[in-house]
């Protein structure tokens, strides 16, 4: 892992316990999975990092949002945890590069372990939260078996424990990614991340502002391929 991509690790244990007494907001955790293959190499990872650096930024113009939404953000090719849970006012935006294959089953199963663990977190400090988010970004197929991933992303709906987002780029395998999400996957216009990570922080900042539990209506999607 480059120095580039060393990621923050949020408060742990007492510490953790300080934290959520500094901000004893209700969280809404949201998990980006971002495909860091070789194939995304030269503009799509340019315009990737422009596009984190837009959702921080927009993020942090909130200043309910940037208490309550936490970013963790992992990548895949290979899997690596490059950002932890962090409140989104201490969220930096990381510079990606491209490398590596798609093993989309293992980060997606890293993804929602993580996600486990910091429910978990929340539980042991008396803290409430929203149903997490998952945000899934590939321009390939998998590389690996997906099949028991896809299985604990599909329960994981029906229990609607996460809400699960998949989204294409270029030449992004749209069958295999159906097969993963019970939401049907999003094709991205060209390289509209700005477009993309918009929409996200708009999504997020709605879903701060409203009561835990409370059926949250989303943005309009202008970055669709359709």
């Amino acid at each position: 892992m480059s120095s580039e991509q060393k990621p923050f690790e949020p408060a742990k244990g007492r510490f953790a316990a300080v934290e959520f007494a500094m901000n004893p907001e209700p969280r809404c955790p949201c998990i980006l999975l971002l495909d860091t293959s070789g194939s995304m190499g030269g503009d799509p990872i340019e315009s990737l990092n422009e596009g984190l650096k837009q959702f921080q930024t927009e993020l942090q113009g909130d200043s309910l949002a940037s208490k309550r939404v936490e970013v963790c953000i992992y990548t895949f090719g290979p899997v690596k945890k490059v950002v932890d849970f962090v409140s989104a006012g201490s969220f930096t935006a990381p510079k990606l590069i491209a490398d590596g294959l798609t093993p989309m089953g293992e980060a997606i199963n890293a993804a929602l372990d993580a996600l486990e663990a910091r429910k978990a977190t929340y539980k042991q400090n008396g803290v409430s939260y929203y149903r997490p988010w998952v945000f899934l970004m590939t321009d390939g197929e998998p590389t690996d078996d997906v099949e028991a991933a896809a299985k604990r992303v599909r329960e994981a709906e029906q229990k609607k424990s996460v809400a699960f987002f998949a989204v294409g780029v270029e030449e992004a395998d749209m069958t295999a990614l159906a097969t993963i999400t019970t939401r049907p996957p999003m094709k991205l216009k060209g390289l509209a991340f700005a477009e993309l990570f918009s929409w996200l922080s708009t999504s997020l900042q709605r879903v701060s502002q409203s009561q835990v539990g409370e059926v949250v209506s989303l943005p309009a999607v202008g970055w669709n391929e359709v």
